[in-house]
C-alpha cells in the first residue's frame, strides 16, 4: 500500500504545523480516519432518532392495544377490527424502526474498529449497503430520514471514491453484496425476536388471539 495512502488514512499529527496540514489537505483527499469517525457520530445520531421514534411508537402502540382490548370485549366487531389494523400498521412500523436501529448499530461498531487500511473495504463497502438499504426501508416508517441517511451514505462513498483514487483499487458498492445482506438478516432476526418478545397479543372473545400465526 502506498506511503501517500497511509499519510491520508492517519489523523495529522498534533504536532505537524498548520501550514503543512492545510497544504496536504489541498494536494490530496482529506484523511480518511477523521472523515469515517464523523460517519460514525452522524450515524450514532441517526441510531438516537431512531430510539426516539420507538418510543412515540411504543406509546401509540399501547394506546391502541388498551381500545382494541376494550373493543373486543365490548364485542363491537367494527371497532375491534379497526383498532386490530391499525395496531397490526403500527407494530409493522416498529419492526422496521427497530431493524433499522440494529443494522445501523452493527455498521457503526464495524466503522469506529477501522484501524487500518487492511479492514478498510471490507468494512466500509457493505456499510454503504445496508445504508442505501436502511434509507429505503424507512421511507415509509421515517422519510425525515433518508435525507440524514443519504448525505452518510455519499461522504462514505466519497472516501471509497478517494481510496480508489490513491491506490488505483476500485471497490465494490453494491446494494445488495453479501456481507450487507447478512448484517441485514441478522438485524432483521434480531427484530423479529425483539417483537414477539416484547409485544402482547389481543385475545379474541374465544380467548385466542386475534393476530393469527402464518
Amino acid at each position: 500500500m502506498s506511503s501517500k495512502f497511509e499519510k491520508g488514512w492517519n489523523t495529522q499529527a498534533n504536532n505537524e504545523p498548520f501550514s503543512q496540514q492545510v497544504r496536504d489537505t489541498v494536494r490530496g483527499p482529506q484523511p480518511m480516519r477523521p472523515q469515517i469517525q464523523k460517519a460514525t457520530q452522524q450515524l450514532t445520531g441517526e441510531i438516537n432518532r431512531l430510539d426516539q421514534a420507538m418510543n412515540r411508537l411504543k406509546q401509540r402502540e399501547n394506546s391502541i392495544f388498551k381500545k382494541t382490548v376494550t373493543a373486543v370485549q365490548a364485542h363491537d366487531q367494527e371497532s375491534s377490527k379497526a383498532y386490530s389494523n391499525e395496531l397490526a400498521e403500527v407494530r409493522k412500523m416498529q419492526k422496521i424502526v427497530t431493524q433499522s436501529k440494529i443494522a445501523l448499530e452493527q455498521i457503526t461498531t464495524r466503522l469506529q474498529t477501522v484501524t487500518d487500511i487492511g479492514d478498510f473495504a471490507a468494512t466500509i463497502a457493505p456499510a454503504i449497503g445496508v445504508i442505501r438499504n436502511v434509507r429505503t426501508t424507512l421511507g415509509e416508517a421515517m422519510p425525515d430520514a433518508q435525507g440524514a441517511l443519504g448525505e452518510i451514505g455519499a461522504q462514505l462513498s466519497s472516501i471509497m471514491s478517494d481510496v480508489g483514487q490513491i491506490t488505483g483499487t476500485t471497490f465494490y458498492q453494491a446494494e445488495n453484496s453479501e456481507e450487507a445482506n447478512k448484517i441485514l438478516s441478522e438485524a432483521a432476526a434480531i427484530a423479529e425476536k425483539r417483537m414477539s418478545e416484547s409485544l402482547p397479543e389481543v385475545p379474541n372473545t374465544a380467548g385466542q388471539s386475534i393476530f393469527t400465526s402464518e
